[in-house]
């Protein structure tokens, strides 16, 4: 299975081979990678890279930005998106063209640490707009476009479940 994963502007090209149950043959912008892998709760893998004897956790969740995934790993948090180009997701300013009210929901149940607009605030595309916490990670959640922060539903500390929406943009 081959995809074009776009991270922080930059495309790169994957394919992944699975040989036999838990062992994978990745091949990142062609070159080979050899990895064990098992699932670690809802959005995680415990990987083991090549021939090191440490396991790594690496979460993938959903974005409030539609066609983003946020990819957890070693405490570092990025954006990516999967065949990009092929769906039309592809570019920095993506989300500038959607039109009307657009909702920022959180991808998973979490606890909402900061609310990093309010009511009436301009925000650009892709500017972080609310940090949420969940399984004791933060996940800062972006504007799907450019507009006015129409409303904010909650405040830090309020606990949320998947798909609660916690703040619309006009």
């Amino acid at each position: 299975m081959t995809f074009e994963i776009d991270i922080n502007g930059r495309t790169r090209r994957v394919t992944v081979e699975r040989p036999r149950e838990g062992k994978f043959r990745v091949l990142l912008d062609g070159e080979p990678r050899e990895l064990d892998a098992v699932r670690s709760g809802i959005h995680g893998l415990s990987i083991i890279l090549g021939d090191e004897a440490v396991s790594r956790e690496l979460q993938v969740t959903p974005s409030s930005v539609r066609g983003e995934m946020l990819v957890t790993l070693g405490g570092r948090v990025i954006s990516a998106r999967v065949n990009a180009r092929q769906t039309g997701r592809g570019g920095a300013d993506a989300g500038t063209a959607a039109a009307g009210e657009q909702a920022v929901t959180a991808p998973m149940p979490g606890r909402v640490v900061r609310v990093l607009v309010k009511v009436g605030d301009d925000v650009s595309a892709r500017q972080g707009v609310v940090v949420v916490e969940a399984m004791k990670m933060e996940n800062e959640l972006r504007a799907p476009k450019a507009g006015r922060v129409k409303d904010v539903s909650v405040t830090p500390g309020t606990s949320v479940e998947a798909g609660r929406v916690l703040l619309v943009i006009e």
